[in-house]
């Protein structure tokens, strides 16, 4: 079973690397997913994950979302060189 904690952590980690910060906040979190905040927290405390935001979210920072959801590898997509392909 995927587990909401599991992937937020996920998300919050992508986060930090790509702000530098020390600390992301929930509030964070939900507005990188295009989430309201109140929202965010009732679907935390429900335990639900709201995979249309995780989606365009993966697409966003080109991120394969089995890894967010599954932990499958590889983590992100990339492009190659001139043939511009998506390595995966």
């Amino acid at each position: 079973m995927i587990d909401f904690m599991t992937v937020m952590q996920r998300i919050r980690k992508i986060l930090l690397a790509q702000t530098h910060k020390k600390k992301i906040l929930d509030r964070e979190i939900a507005e990188a997913l295009r989430l309201d905040p109140q929202y965010f927290a009732v679907i935390k405390k429900r335990n639900k994950i709201p995979y249309e935001a995780i989606a365009y979210f993966c697409k966003e920072h080109r991120i394969n979302m089995n890894w967010l959801l599954l932990n499958q590898k590889p983590k992100y997509f990339y492009t190659s060189g001139k043939a511009g392909g998506i390595k995966i």
